[in-house]
């Protein structure tokens, strides 16, 4: 009874890897988890107060379906003043930043299109663009390149199905931050061949070498750019699912479209919170990036230390993306982390065909676990 569409779409492979942690700790094993993109800090207390005065206010029922005004203008003035992306609140769209990407499939995407997009990349977007009937292009990337997309290999991709480029910087798994003149060329590249770009930026502020370029904001691209970021890592908000979509107004109006039909609007108390998020004082997430970058110097340390390892320095995220001389196959690998060193890293083949020999680990955890943990997978390495 199954729609045929599901036929081809996996499970997350780093949701199905939580929960399956979870079930063990609730068995009482110790598990060290390395496998989830999710800050371990608490939301800065300014930002719960806010949403707190919200619900006090009785301020529980729907708002308009792209968003609060308020929160909407905040979002284009933040869009402009820290990427140079010339926008207004009719250009924006609330809603949580997974949602964003998949009815950005939905709305933009016809059976049959090929999207082309770096590989490794992020699980849910290979299942965005199936659901939509469409067909992921993989590009390769190379830990010695630090994972940085050749635009000379896109262009090599296209072909007369093709109709958009996807793009991740800072990248989930990797931690890659591409280069301005990598995103020129994409840039060029889309313009030429008529194009459209899907960027997707919710690590924007998670950098720790070099800079966040906003392709959106190049001569030419905002047209033909869809540019997603949110709240969810900056300001460790992961579970209040809001984030936002950024593009011309007609495809902004067909955005909206598909929320009216699916989730109508995001949660309205949350709403002025993330207003405060964005204007408000900004130290505490200043503080989070800072803890960042000395867990992952600490990790990359650590991790190098393992004999049979190749991992680079990512300059962004807070992901390793290493890879293991092992022949094992990446899921069998971390499934016997898990089992016998009892710590939980999500298998590289999760991420795309380059992924294979690789695992994703998370350093969005305490020095004290990244230190037992690595420990743990040091012996359980030089074991095998």
């Amino acid at each position: 009874m199954v729609a045929k569409r599901l036929s081809g779409v996996p499970a997350s492979g780093t949701v199905a890897l939580s929960n399956l942690v979870a079930n063990l700790k609730l068995q009482g094993i110790d598990i060290i988890s390395f496998s989830m993109g999710e800050p371990d800090f608490v939301t800065p207390e300014n930002i719960i107060e806010s949403c707190k005065e919200s619900l006090d206010a009785g301020f529980t029922h729907y708002t308009p379906s792209a968003g609060i005004p308020e929160l909407r203008k905040a979002v284009a003035a933040k869009a402009f003043s820290d990427n140079k992306i010339h926008c207004t609140a009719k250009n924006v769209l609330v809603t949580p930043c997974k949602h964003a990407i998949f009815m950005s499939s939905l709305a933009f995407l016809d059976p049959g299109d090929e999207v082309i997009l770096p590989d490794p990349s992020w699980v849910s977007y290979e299942a965005c663009i199936r659901l939509a009937g469409a067909k992921p292009i993989y590009i390769p990337t190379k830990v010695e390149d630090d994972f940085i997309v050749d635009p000379d290999l896109i262009e090599a991709a296209i072909t007369p199905k093709t109709k958009m480029i996807l793009l991740n910087s800072p990248s989930n798994p990797t931690g890659s931050v591409m280069p301005c003149n990598t995103i020129k060329r994409i840039a060029e590249i889309a313009i030429g061949r008529n194009l459209m770009v899907l960027s997707d930026e919710i690590y924007e502020s998670i950098i720790y070498e070099g800079k966040h370029h906003s392709i959106a904001a190049l001569p030419d691209m905002f047209d033909r750019t869809v540019t997603i970021s949110g709240l969810s890592k900056t300001y460790a908000m992961t579970g209040w699912r809001l984030g936002w979509a950024i593009a011309s107004e007609n495809n902004i109006k067909e955005l909206d479209k598909l929320q009216t039909h699916s989730i109508s609007c995001c949660v309205s108390f949350t709403q002025p919170a993330a207003v405060e998020a964005i204007t408000g004082p900004q130290a505490e997430k200043d503080a989070m990036v800072k803890e960042f970058k000395k867990r992952r110097d600490l990790a990359v340390d650590l991790i190098t230390e393992i004999k049979g390892i190749d991992v680079n320095v990512p300059k962004g995220a807070f992901y390793l993306f290493p890879k293991y001389e092992s022949k094992v196959k990446s899921e069998i690998f971390c499934t016997k982390m898990l089992e016998e060193a009892h710590v939980a890293v999500t298998p590289g083949s999760a991420f795309g065909p380059s992924g294979e020999g690789f695992f994703r680990m998370s350093y969005a955890a305490s020095e004290e676990q990244i230190i037992e943990g690595l420990s743990r997978m040091k012996k359980f390495i030089e074991n095998i």
